[in-house]
């Protein structure tokens, strides 16, 4: 019997990876300092040892202002040795290693970021909330150029390849969708120049990889509400980093300050987001979870391979190579996304369940992940570190938790029949 596609090796710009599949930039939350931790060593070369063909070390900071959490990566020359030392781990059990770079724009606080934080048109931003400010044409050109500096120092790094963050309502993302840019300068109203600014950092990115890193995009297929964009204006994006050269999308979807369950499926859990926030600094939030959570983050059904449809129109729209994710927990939709014509694709939650699921799913000892997609790994992860529930002791999980977890799991189960 001939082997699975998904275990075939595939090229991704000057880079091969041993099989087709990519730990996606889901965020650890294991970057405590804005360094990394022993936890996010252990887990990423867990992953790796796990069989793996590239890890992707999620959500790093190329400057402080780009900061979202303080368990986050901040890019910068101190940190140089230690992610090296990761880099060997990882590249030791036959992997690639990827890192994720972006900056959050709006979607932070001077606590964290050490600044009012930067926006295309400086409105308040409520989801946050902050009060933002609008970032000067001298401020554009540094974040450019922190973006630059970002792969010199990855690639001394050891990392292979780099993945610029695109899409979910981040900076690149602000700056594209209409929502969030109302600048009358050339950085706004159309959507040409509302991609002045991916435009400009990719081209630097490009730049500083030079031919030896792979250059991959996160970027939204559509926004998920009714202000944002939509598939149309979104395969445009994709043609225009088509033409900029770079070796692969990702295609995702979703806003994390509008819609951002589209991201991730089903029901964001509540009562765990609320359970393990810091009460000191977030009452406010805590308070607003208990009175209008459903409303502010409402459920979006999960399915299996949930993207799929609407990643096939990009794949009809441009030659590149594109990555699928979203949902990719069963075989035999690995071989549909692949025998679709997609280069290779990328899984999350199925690698917080169980960093040995690549080398389980290749020996046959399993066909699917056993995530039950109740997103209590999510519910935690804007706290604590990544963990799945079914990795913990029952008695580390309130019983008023457990019944969300049980509660979500039912609801997954029966949209999936």
């Amino acid at each position: 019997m001939s082997e699975s596609k998904i275990f075939t090796p595939c090229q991704i710009g000057p880079i091969t990876l041993r099989n087709r599949t990519i730990r996606s930039a889901a965020f650890e939350n294991m970057a405590y300092g804005n360094r990394p931790s022993e936890d996010l060593f252990n887990y990423h070369t867990a992953v790796a040892k796990g069989g793996i063909g590239m890890t992707t070390v999620a959500y790093a900071s190329v400057s402080r202002s780009g900061l979202s959490f303080n368990g986050q990566l901040w890019l910068r020359e101190e940190i140089v040795p230690e992610l090296k030392k990761l880099t060997d781990a990882i590249h030791a059990e036959g992997a690639k290693a990827s890192i994720q770079i972006g900056h959050c724009g709006n979607m932070t606080h001077r606590a964290t970021c050490g600044q009012k934080p930067f926006s295309p048109s400086g409105r308040f931003n409520l989801y946050s909330p902050t009060f933002t400010k609008k970032i000067s044409i001298a401020e554009i050109d540094q974040i450019v150029e922190d973006f630059g500096n970002a792969v010199d120092l990855c690639r001394r790094a050891g990392f292979d390849c780099i993945e610029v963050h695109a899409g979910h309502g981040y900076f690149i993302s602000q700056f594209l969708s209409p929502y969030t840019n109302h600048r009358k300068d050339e950085y706004g109203g159309s959507l040409e120049n509302r991609m002045r600014f991916m435009r400009r950092v990719i081209t630097r990115v490009m730049e500083e990889a030079k031919d030896d890193m792979a250059v991959v995009v996160k970027t939204n297929m559509y926004d998920g509400f009714r202000s944002g964009m939509k598939v149309d204006e979104c395969i445009k994006v994709a043609q225009e980093l088509e033409r900029l050269g770079v070796h692969a999308l990702v295609l995702t979807a979703g806003f994390v300050s509008k819609a951002p369950m589209e991201v991730m499926r089903g029901a964001m859990p509540l009562k765990t987001l609320a359970y393990y926030m810091d009460v000191k600094n977030f009452w406010w939030l805590k308070l607003g979870l208990h009175m209008g959570g459903r409303m502010v983050i409402p459920t979006v059904p999960y399915k299996d391979a949930y993207f799929y449809e609407t990643a096939m129109k990009f794949r009809e729209a441009v030659k590149m190579p594109l990555i699928y994710v979203g949902g990719m927990v069963k075989k035999e939709d690995m071989e549909m996304v692949l025998d679709s014509g997609f280069v290779a694709f990328q899984m999350a939650r199925a690698l917080v369940h169980d960093t040995d699921f690549v080398n389980k799913l290749q020996s046959g000892e399993v066909t699917k992940s056993g995530c039950g997609h109740s997103n209590y790994c999510i519910g935690r992860m804007y706290t604590l570190e990544m963990k799945c529930h079914q990795c913990m002791e029952k008695n580390q999980i309130p019983c008023k938790l457990q019944k969300e977890i049980e509660k979500a799991e039912a609801a997954v189960k029966q949209s999936n029949k």
